[in-house]
């Protein structure tokens, strides 16, 4: 077959408006996905049917549905442009410098607040880096959405496909503001806790339940803490629970921060957000000799023989970054060597 032989750039473009069909559930979708027209999408896919002579979807007005012929060919079609990517990514790892675009999917609130800095100023210092990053909560489906990167707060599901490292763990820590704690006191056990207002997150209905907090060690010589109280031991952490209803349950870690900065009650946060109303006086940390189960946070990515230098390069930013991003801010522990 010779070079000449109908595989031009029109052709491979209905390929790929054809899968992003499937791969989206609909012409709309795919067309948000390439930055398209949806008109464009859809006469591209015509002409693909015309070429092949075969209809790809079944369509009415309010659905799409692939045929037979459709699904023989979309599975053949993922398996080309898969190879395609590949080796792509091959060549490239050969520049050895990041280029092109990298799409990267994140949290919400540490996504902005810790994630998106650092890669920002990557790309800073790549500038045939391109970035695409997506700020959502929502579980991603990293192959079928076409995400070269995500970061993951919580355990990862075992997901054939997809490679995973630990960027460590998000530690918990209580907080309130001056006035609240000069008002209602200042617990100094984990079991003083339960008089007090609970600011909580919860979403869906679905309240997230403090984690256990238990004795760390503590540096010697280091300066006694008035706020510390007594001594904690692990039995002062046995048998804690509310002793209320909470009044305020919200969804959003940054109105949580700031229910908390105007004394409503004591907030558990992730020390990477109490970091600046902490440094500010605007909250104090509870017990700091204290440290909580951690919530783990991954960068996971499909899984390839070459990744690419922009790949690389990102997961290595983030991993060096990790330890500032997660450590303590009341004892300046690094808590993923902890």
């Amino acid at each position: 077959m010779g070079i000449n032989d109908g595989y031009t750039p029109d052709r491979l473009s209905g390929i790929s408006a054809f899968v992003a069909a499937v791969d989206a559930g609909s012409f709309a979708g795919a067309a948000e996905r390439l930055h398209l027209t949806r008109s464009a999408v859809a006469k591209r896919i015509a002409r693909l049917e015309t070429r092949l002579g075969v209809r790809l979807f079944h369509r009415t007005t309010r659905s799409q549905h692939l045929t037979d012929e459709g699904q023989t060919f979309y599975q053949r079609c993922t398996k080309v442009l898969a190879e395609l990517s590949e080796a792509e990514d091959e060549l490239s790892a050969g520049t050895q410098s990041p280029m092109g675009k990298l799409r990267v999917t994140m949290p919400v609130q540490i996504g902005r607040e810790c994630i998106a800095p650092v890669l920002l100023a990557l790309a800073k210092g790549h500038p045939q880096l391109r970035l695409e990053m997506a700020f959502s909560d929502r579980r991603v489906d990293l192959i079928e959405e076409g995400y070269d990167l995500a970061v993951r707060s919580g355990r990862l599901d075992d997901t054939p496909g997809l490679k995973a490292r630990s960027l460590g763990e998000q530690t918990m820590i209580l907080c309130a503001s001056p006035g609240y704690l000069a008002e209602y006191g200042t617990p100094h056990a984990p079991a003083e806790l339960a008089d007090h207002e609970h600011l909580m997150y919860g979403r869906g209905g679905n309240l997230y339940e403090w984690p256990a907090f238990i004795p760390c060690a503590t540096p010697e010589n280091a300066p006694a803490d008035a706020s510390a109280g007594a001594p904690i031991t692990r039995a002062d952490t046995a048998g804690f629970r509310r002793s209320r209803t909470p009044r305020f349950v919200l969804d959003d870690l940054v109105a949580l921060v700031s229910a908390a900065e105007q004394g409503l009650g004591i907030a558990c946060l992730p020390s990477w957000i109490a970091a600046q109303p902490l440094r500010t006086g605007l909250l104090v940390r509870l017990m700091p000799h204290t440290r909580s189960t951690g919530t783990p946070l991954h960068l996971v990515w499909p899984d390839t023989r070459h990744p690419s230098p922009k790949l690389r390069a990102a997961i290595d930013a983030l991993v060096q970054a990790a330890p500032a991003l997660l450590g303590d801010p009341g004892t300046g522990e690094n808590l993923n060597d902890a």
